[in-house]
């Protein structure tokens, strides 16, 4: 397996229906920032949720973890991170990190793990052939 790290970034400004009563991004709203940088990393490295449903093999989230590190804020600017955490098994898994444009400071970290399903939704003990061949048009082999 070759250490080939794929990364993306997506910026944001939090907005007002992103925050609870407190002017604190709610905790859901975490899961959108990771879904708008796993929608990124597939713009730029060809790995969207269309091409696992074109190929038949849909990808449903089995895990989804953060870990809060310091609140944001309503108005401020961020930027995710998104890193393709390379395995064997038959998973796409992803690491995140939050920071604030304004200082660089870490705001939240965590990860996502999604697994492949065929048409009927049972579970796959191997990668789909399309995965393979994007594996190797990106030196993940």
């Amino acid at each position: 397996m070759e250490n080939n790290i794929l990364k993306a970034s997506k910026e944001f400004e939090v907005r007002f229906s992103e925050v609870d009563s407190m002017n604190i991004v709610w905790h859901g709203s975490y899961a959108l920032y990771f879904e708008d940088a796993r929608e990124e990393f597939g713009r730029r490295y060809g790995l969207s949720y269309r091409l696992y449903l074109e190929n038949g093999y849909p990808a449903p989230l089995v895990e989804l973890n953060f870990k809060y590190i310091k609140p944001l804020l309503h108005g401020q600017r961020a930027r995710v991170d998104i890193t393709f955490r390379n395995t064997r098994a038959a998973k796409v898994i992803f690491d995140y990190e939050i920071y604030l444009t304004e200082d660089g400071s870490l705001v939240t970290t965590g990860a996502s793990t999604q697994v492949f399903v065929d048409r009927n939704y049972s579970l796959m003990l191997t990668n789909p052939p399309f995965y393979e061949e994007w594996k190797k048009k990106h030196d993940l082999l």
